[in-house]
């Protein structure tokens, strides 16, 4: 199968459809830093770095007529997201995107599209933006279903729910895709063979600090004896001085109120500000990590780029580009490949 990754991020989609022995032949994806890493991990695939509302599909001109097509992506979901409750509504602009996919997708008429969002998309204005996509594929001649997945049933080490629409048009239904695994991976799985590092440091490319002795570390890992994006939010003393009162699985309740001084109201403090990640379960969601200052579960520190996407799922091989911000920002909004690979699989499972 071939296909067009559109809202294309960094493209953890893609790697998950590659994984799945998909040829991602073109991307879409306005961001010029997300682009830019994108351009620097997926090479054979041609990248439009435009913005989608000018794009159509006369550009993706070099697909194969006798091969299947699929359209992948997700449309910005901060729009969408529970922990947004500004402009959850239908006053945001970026709310109005998916209107573009469907647009792509009555031009292009791929044979499948998978629709990924966050699991909010299901309660925005009761379901409104949810129905508006749903019946947009109808209309368009597809047959759909829809589910939300918890990634950690999928062998990635993260608990983040994410929904996937997925149409056919050719009539075809598709199962909700059964957990992969049966006991959950845990954030110590994961990097516990990464390199040990310090608030503030950033070295990008090391050794690893220990060799990878769980499956899922050395699937990430591979044959490499280096990795990259090994960099760490230089936090204040003040900051650094919190962490250390916080055991895992705690936040900032656990942090003494005299710490907490330029809060004006510590109290109105979200539960997932200051959270210690627990070394046997797996993480919680990777969203902003900075933002919401996740602590490395045994280290007075957040978490560096390579630790973040490892909990996202990302091989070592694959690198983040541009400031550390901009890679928090990238590893923060993907999909992990690990559970989009499954959707892939289930997909041509039933075409073969």
């Amino acid at each position: 199968m071939q296909a067009i990754d559109l809202f294309s991020g960094s493209g953890g989609m893609s790697v998950g459809a590659a994984m799945a022995g998909i040829d991602v032949r073109y991307a879409v994806e306005l961001d010029k830093h997300a682009a830019a890493t994108f351009s620097l991990n997926h090479k054979s695939t041609i990248l439009l770095n435009q913005d989608i509302r000018k794009v159509t599909s006369t550009q993706f001109h070099g697909l194969d007529k006798k091969q299947h097509k699929i359209i992948f992506g997700g449309p910005p979901c901060q729009g969408f997201s529970t922990s947004n409750q500004k402009n959850r509504d239908k006053n945001n602009e970026n709310n109005w995107l998916y209107k573009e996919y469907l647009r792509l997708v009555g031009e292009a008429r791929p044979d499948w599209v998978v629709f990924e969002n966050v699991k909010g998309l299901l309660e925005t204005e009761n379901g409104f933006f949810l129905d508006a996509v749903l019946d947009g594929f109808k209309e368009l001649g597809y047959t759909t279903s829809h589910f939300v997945l918890n990634s950690a049933d999928f062998g990635v080490p993260q608990k983040r729910n994410r929904l996937f629409i997925v149409g056919s048009l050719h009539g075809i239904e598709l199962d909700k895709p059964k957990p992969t695994v049966k006991k959950h991976r845990t954030v110590k799985d994961a990097i516990y063979d990464l390199p040990e590092l310090d608030n503030g440091d950033a070295p990008d490319i090391t050794e690893y600090a220990r060799d990878a002795e769980t499956t899922y570390a050395k699937a990430m890992r591979k044959k490499l004896v280096q990795c990259g994006n090994n960099v760490v939010t230089l936090n204040a003393p003040h900051i650094v001085k919190r962490y250390s009162h916080i055991p895992q699985g705690g936040n900032w309740e656990d942090i003494p109120k005299r710490l907490m001084g330029n809060y004006t109201d510590v109290s109105r403090c979200h539960t997932g500000i200051y959270r210690r990640l627990k070394e046997d379960e797996p993480s919680v969601v990777i969203g902003n990590f900075r933002k919401n200052m996740l602590v490395h579960p045994w280290r007075d520190r957040g978490l560096s780029v390579r630790e973040a996407a490892r909990l996202q799922s990302i091989p070592d091989w694959f690198r983040f580009a541009g400031s550390i911000g901009f890679q928090q920002q990238q590893v923060g909004n993907l999909v992990p490949p690990l559970l989009a690979k499954e959707i892939f699989l289930n997909i041509k499972n039933i075409m073969d």
